[in-house]
């Protein structure tokens, strides 16, 4: 089976997660995870099968897919959890992406990797990477969970003091991965434009002189 994008653990209980941001703004040292493992039978279902299509994979974040799937009751993943209190909020150096049975790495050193590579800091990952590289081509897998809302040996949880990411929180990772689409788009035109120079402008003064 290829390796699988936004699939972690929680590194102190290896507890299953989805990675549903790697940064937050603001914040890149934290991220926000699904835990799975005791969600609804239908609703992890939905999350599993949204991870492994093509929508999860090719997505730079995992949110951007959430926002768009529906659930069995026709709410959208990405809102409903957000509004039930099942984001939580990590430390990137508590979650391990693990992209197959074999791999696994630290996100906070997957998140440094991919800084270094774009040659930006971490905190710029969260607003607009500068390359238009998606990070499927890094094969990076999830994160695991923290002491937040962790799961005790019973599957009972946990309080902690961490809370479910702000509506504030949520709308600016959204303006960000705005910000980042486009930008990608707009290099994407120009690398267009490097390749094969648009001939509209040629062609129209052609058919003047005639």
């Amino acid at each position: 089976m290829a390796d699988l994008k936004h699939v972690g653990r929680v590194a102190s209980n290896r507890r299953k997660c989805a990675v549903v941001f790697r940064t937050l703004p603001n914040d890149p040292d934290s991220c926000l995870i699904l835990p799975t493992e005791n969600l609804l039978p239908e609703d992890h279902d939905a999350v599993i099968n949204l991870l492994e299509s093509n929508a999860g994979q090719t997505a730079y974040e995992f949110a951007e897919a959430m926002d768009r799937a529906l659930l069995n009751d026709g709410s959208r993943m990405l809102p409903r959890f957000h509004a039930t209190g099942k984001l939580v909020k990590m430390a990137t150096k508590d979650i391990e992406m693990v992209p197959n049975h074999t791999a696994s790495v630290l996100l906070s050193e997957l998140n440094q990797i991919i800084a270094d590579q774009r040659g930006v800091t971490i905190a710029d990952l969260t607003v607009s990477p500068s390359n238009a590289e998606r990070t499927r081509d890094l094969g990076e897998p999830a994160v695991a969970e923290q002491p937040v809302n962790s799961m005790d040996t019973n599957d009972t949880v946990v309080e902690t003091s961490e809370q479910p990411m702000s509506d504030e929180d949520l709308a600016a990772q959204y303006r960000s991965q705005a910000d980042r689409l486009y930008k990608e788009a707009k290099a994407l035109r120009e690398q267009a434009e490097e390749l094969v120079p648009t001939k509209r402008k040629a062609k129209a003064k052609t058919e003047e002189s005639a």
